[in-house]
């Protein structure tokens, strides 16, 4: 392999592999992506294969952007199979064609066409869809374990050290991140709702109120934690009650249950949408009472077997005890549903990055049913003199923090 070659091909598995802005430098000095969709550049196609044809030795991928590229192999195209995070072919082997399946990820190396939809590959390094599966996976368990999720509440530009407030079920905890020349520092992009594309950042970048995503580890004293990872954005959570579903469009149109505004929601394939139990679904209820108080139904909530858990409760519904369980947590817990059957009239919480245009966002979690859930959270809150019932919009200040997902 010539050494131009394994340049670029080291350069570009960065990008092919999903690893942060940092590690791509050397591949957009190498090959300057042209206008457009940066999945193509002159030299080679990047997606995920949608189509095989093995009469024409022809693939379709499909790029992160949505473009459609035909790649035309040949008995001289070579076909090399690399682990998810990997940085150099030194522990690529050898495939062939009948080893590429529906869902691998692929970059094809060679003379992309002017209209950049044909690319005829001298090479194809492909990622399996297993493997990126068992990545993925492992990358998510481990910020589970190793991971702090929090609102910035302060900066300090001059120790770089970032101050944020972690909500868990026993209320607010102040908690100081430093950053250190050493941290992968990462931030989303306006409308962006993929946590692997999340791009690199500086500290000044960084606001009070955004939320951030850290993997490293919390001191003893809980009051610090030494980051490995950063990941921040500048997110809007809104809630409100379906009014117009568009399934052909992945739009949805709501009233803002804060300012009473309309606004379009876009729901892209990357979204997750999860869906919280109705009251009668729930068993033996969820609890979320103070510690050592009691939840819903009259129940202690103070510590005890699987307190601060999210899980099955009496009769198979949720419980949240008060042993510091962030709701974050028990969001990520919930059911995943699909956009059909969202329905007009169901009350959604969205959570989205800031965009251009106010009146539309483009979704990055959103959760149905969520009536029960905020007017559980809203119960929680100091209710205003001589009101009654809790304002489900008081939900909202309540800690639910779902902008960043998970790997």
């Amino acid at each position: 392999m010539k050494a131009p070659f394994l340049a670029l091909s080291l350069a570009v598995i960065a990008v092919f592999a999903g690893s942060s802005a940092n590690a791509q430098t050397s591949a957009t000095t190498a090959v300057a992506p042209q206008t457009g969709d940066s999945s193509i550049t002159a030299n080679r196609a990047l997606g995920e294969v949608k189509v095989i044809d093995t009469s024409a030795k022809q693939l379709i991928i499909k790029t992160d952007a949505g473009s459609l590229v035909t790649v035309v192999l040949s008995d001289g195209t070579s076909f090399m199979r690399v682990a998810p995070g990997e940085t150099t072919l030194t522990n690529a082997t050898k495939i062939t064609f009948g080893d590429v399946a529906e869902g691998d990820r692929v970059m094809a190396m060679g003379k992309v066409s002017d209209d950049r939809k044909l690319v005829p590959a001298r090479t194809l390094i492909v990622m399996t869809k297993a493997d990126l599966a068992k990545k993925q996976e492992a990358d998510r368990a481990e910020w589970k374990r190793r991971g702090i999720l929090g609102i910035i509440t302060a900066l300090k530009p001059e120790t770089k050290e970032i101050t944020i407030t972690s909500r868990a079920m026993a209320g607010p905890q102040s908690i100081t991140i430093p950053v250190s020349e050493k941290v992968e520092l990462r931030r989303y992009a306006p409308d962006s709702i993929k946590f692997a594309d999340a791009q690199a950042a500086k500290f000044d970048e960084l606001k009070v109120g955004d939320q951030l995503r850290a993997l490293g580890e919390r001191d003893t004293a809980g009051t610090t934690f030494t980051a490995e990872k950063v990941v921040t954005g500048s997110f809007k959570t809104v809630a409100g009650v379906i009014t117009a579903v568009d399934p052909a469009t992945g739009e949805l149109k709501i009233n803002d249950m804060q300012t009473k505004q309309p606004l379009t929601i876009v729901v892209k394939h990357d979204a997750v949408l999860r869906k919280f139990p109705a009251a009668g679904e729930m068993g033996g209820g969820m609890m979320m009472g103070r510690p050592g108080g009691t939840g819903a139904g009259g129940q202690a909530a103070g510590p005890g077997p699987g307190a601060g858990a999210a899980g099955p409760g009496a009769g198979g519904g949720m419980r949240m005890g008060g042993g510091g369980m962030n709701v974050q947590e028990m969001l990520e817990r919930l059911p995943t549903t699909t956009l059909s059957e969202v329905k007009v009239g169901d009350t959604i919480i969205v959570s989205s990055t800031r965009g251009a245009d106010p009146s539309r966002l483009t979704a990055i979690s959103l959760i149905s049913g969520a009536d029960t859930l905020l007017n559980m959270l809203a119960a929680r809150q100091p209710q205003p003199s001589g009101q009654t019932a809790p304002n489900p919009a008081a939900g909202l200040g309540s800690g639910i923090q779902f902008g960043i997902g998970l790997p």
